[in-house]
């Protein structure tokens, strides 16, 4: 972290993947341009990264990803860190950081289809699985969005491994536009520092 001039906070692991491997993807080198992506444990905690990392603390620029219903704690800690008052999602957006939805995961299902997501499923020798998670009484009645969203976060790691695959599957011009605002709030400055 100490060569970084520029964090992009996430709320999870899951999140991290998804960013870095767009990056990858779009032909960036974030370590090479002094980008560090950051998972926070959730984004009650944006506010503790916000001080540290922002003007009051090591001064670095800062970018980010939240989930909808997480709106009031990232307001809370733009505002409190004196990075701008944060009075609507898209004067938060201006600031750099993007709302997703419900979550990452959502709005790649959504970017991708799902078909294509059941077509990942397959590849990955998973949709037998998901087909017997749809057949459980919990999830009968369910729409399949909210199906394959539960599905990808049922067994550990299984949401990291769908980040790095739902972006990979993506067509370039159906990236979500949370995870592409984000890319974007990290690219380096134009005068290049």
């Amino acid at each position: 972290m100490r060569d970084a001039r520029t964090v992009l906070l996430v709320e999870g692991a899951s999140d991290l993947v998804a960013v870095e491997t767009l990056a990858v993807r779009r032909g960036r080198d974030l370590a090479g341009e002094g980008v560090r992506v950051l998972p926070m444990g959730g984004a009650t905690n944006v506010g503790h990264f916000l001080e540290l990392l922002g003007p009051r603390g090591r001064g670095l620029r800062l970018a980010g990803l939240y989930d909808a219903a997480e709106e009031g704690f990232v307001r809370r800690g733009l505002d409190r860190a004196g990075l701008g008052t944060a009075a609507s999602a898209a004067r938060i957006a201006e600031l750099g950081f993007h709302v997703c939805v419900r979550d990452l995961e959502d709005e790649l299902i959504r970017a991708l289809g799902t078909d294509g997501v059941q077509e990942v499923l397959a590849a990955e020798g998973d949709l037998r699985s998901f087909r017997l998670f749809q057949r459980q009484p919990a999830q009968q009645g369910r729409e399949l969005t909210a199906q394959l969203r539960r599905f990808i976060g049922t067994r550990s790691g299984r949401k990291e491994a769908y980040a790095r695959l739902l972006v990979h599957a993506l067509d370039l011009d159906r990236v979500p536009r949370p995870l592409d605002g984000v890319l974007a709030s990290a690219a380096p400055p134009a005068d290049g520092r």
